[in-house]
């Protein structure tokens, strides 16, 4: 059955816009998405704090309560319910804080028995409901500017794209590292600047591999003599040992030799020294990271333990990654989605039971907007009993209309 045959037809200079029941679904199917991919691998009925410090999890913060604390999602719901709560999306390596000493007015209602303080948690300015190095609020009502919010994946706070340094950003990234950040591990940089290089190598007609791990390169002196091993370049020529590369095949032949003759140096393991000692320049602005970048960085010991030291072992994690966290929660799911049940209802009603229900939901909508207008233009605070309320007046609403005789006509 064709979408458009499921909505009444209006006119075009109606002011009210009607939407088929597919395009009801469908929008309902995106939102089911949404929430899925924030809170599908939290715990909606639990409080968390007995799981100790989560990898990753939804995280709210009281504004009413205390603009310094953090709340799982549970006790959002069951705790905090009607306060001024700001959505924090997801945080890692936190402890429900709901209940303990940062809220002495309000104990927790799920877990009662807490520390005083959970002494690892980290907080930023997030949980004031600030963001961005213009420590602004999101939304911003003074901000007229459309602009998206991307969170840094170490520090975790949000950033307008404008204000990353970057004149173009990427669309097939998948994390992004804030320029205060990069400035704090600026190894990073020989990562980044690596990848591009690599990029434009492999892009090229060459057959020489390139291998991060190798110890030592060859290029070709700008005089076009001998071959030199230089630790701090890339291949700058085509061949290898066993083939010409400007004019310089014999010497090429007896430097192989002589270095048959020699023991073997041993290789450095380290990627990152090796990297490291190659000319780069930081350039002050944010970088994005593609899918599988997390895998590239070294993982030798000196490097393991400097990632320890310095509070960021996670960044050689994948299961660390939002990605990751979103397909834990998604696999949670169950397979049929709101939007499929609500397929499977719609074709078991006839055209008129159809009509009547995209007319309700248009009728819905119109109302509910008007009821929210109120608040908006009062700057009130919507609270679940003035959901509830709402609702309540419709369901009246249609048991009278469904008391009054109701007829079709045709014409």
């Amino acid at each position: 059955m064709a979408s458009e045959s499921l909505a009444p037809s209006t006119s075009n200079d109606s002011e009210t816009s009607c939407v088929s029941m597919v395009d009801v679904l469908r929008e309902e199917e995106e939102l089911e998405a949404d929430a899925t991919a924030v809170l599908g691998d939290s715990d909606i009925h639990n409080c968390t704090y007995p799981a100790g410090y989560i990898p990753r999890q939804a995280l709210y913060s009281c504004l009413t309560c205390n603009g310094q604390a953090g709340v799982c999602l549970a006790c959002s719901y069951e705790c905090h319910e009607g306060h001024d709560l700001c959505e924090l999306y997801t945080k890692r390596n936190f402890r429900c804080d709901c209940g303990n000493d940062k809220f002495p007015n309000n104990k927790c209602k799920l877990y009662p028995t807490k520390d005083a303080f959970n002494a690892q948690n980290t907080y930023n300015q997030n949980f004031k409901g600030l963001y961005c190095v213009c420590t602004r609020p999101y939304p911003d009502p003074e901000d007229e500017i459309e602009d998206e919010m991307i969170q840094c994946i170490i520090c975790e706070d949000w950033y307008h794209g404008r204000h990353l340094g970057n004149k173009d950003i990427p669309s097939d990234y998948e994390e992004m590292i804030c320029t205060g950040c990069m400035q704090k591990y600026d190894f990073l940089w020989a990562y980044n600047i690596y990848s591009q290089e690599t990029k434009k190598i492999e892009s090229a007609e060459s057959t020489d591999a390139v291998d991060v791990g190798e110890k030592r390169k060859r290029s070709c002196s700008p005089e076009g003599g001998e071959r030199k091993s230089m630790e701090t370049s890339l291949p700058t020529c085509k061949g290898d040992a066993e083939t010409t590369c400007c004019d310089t095949e014999p010497v090429m032949k007896k430097a192989k030799v002589e270095k048959s003759e020699k023991e073997p140096e041993a290789v450095d393991p380290c990627v990152l020294k090796q990297l490291l000692s190659r000319e780069e320049m930081a350039r002050d602005c944010a970088t994005f990271w593609k899918a599988g970048w997390r895998n590239k960085l070294c993982v030798c010991p000196d490097c393991k333990e400097m990632y320890k030291d310095r509070g960021i072992s996670f960044i050689i994690d994948e299961s660390d990654t939002v990605t990751a966290y979103e397909k834990r929660g998604k696999d949670k799911q169950t397979p049929s989605s709101q939007y499929d049940k609500g397929l499977q209802a719609l074709s078991s009603m006839d055209r008129i039971q159809q009509v009547e229900v995209i007319q309700g939901f248009n009728d819905m909508k119109s109302e509910l907007s008007t009821y929210l207008k109120k608040f908006a233009d009062d700057g009130k605070v919507v609270k679940a009993e003035d959901i509830r309320e709402f609702f309540s007046h419709m369901e009246a609403r249609k048991r009278q209309r469904a008391a009054a005789p109701f007829q079709y006509f045709c014409k």
